[in-house]
């Protein structure tokens, strides 16, 4: 089954366990394992950090997340209207960060990539498109069904 959704807040620290909170409670019926649930809120925790630290630097704006799940795979997206990233490829690159003085380790991506099966990182007119895929194993599903006795 098709399911999808979309929720648009504030790009504020305080919201950034509101995004993991709401990824991992849209994606529950998926039945994933601790660990790919932990993979997930870690990537989009790192996506909105991002968009936070990043899109807005002279203003507030907002983080507009999208989640589509179909049988065991899911897609994540998180945009936002801000300034964009001027060279995606380095970006991309292991330890680049853009604001070296403030004590950020340049790992967002890298993160985001090494817990997701896919990542995607895209430029618009109208700011930053960051797409996260994933597929969830449901092996656990099976082994908990038969420790159950179902």
């Amino acid at each position: 089954m098709k399911n999808s959704m979309e929720i648009k807040f504030k790009a504020i620290v305080e919201n950034e366990a509101f995004a993991r909170n709401v990824v991992a409670s849209f994606i529950l019926p998926l039945n994933p394992s601790l660990s790919e649930l932990d993979d997930i809120k870690t990537a989009v925790n790192e996506a909105v950090t991002n968009v936070i630290v990043h899109a807005y630097p002279n203003s507030t704006g907002y983080v507009t997340m999208k989640i589509v799940t179909q049988d065991n795979k899911i897609a994540i997206s998180i945009a936002d209207n801000g300034i964009g990233i001027q060279d995606i490829e380095r970006a991309l690159t292991p330890f680049y960060t853009s604001k070296p003085n403030e004590e950020r380790s340049g790992m967002g991506f890298t993160v985001m990539e090494s817990f997701m099966d896919k990542l995607e990182v895209k430029n618009s007119k109208t700011g930053l498109t960051v797409k996260m895929y994933k597929e969830i194993e449901n092996k656990h599903s099976e082994k908990q069904q038969q420790v159950v006795g179902w």
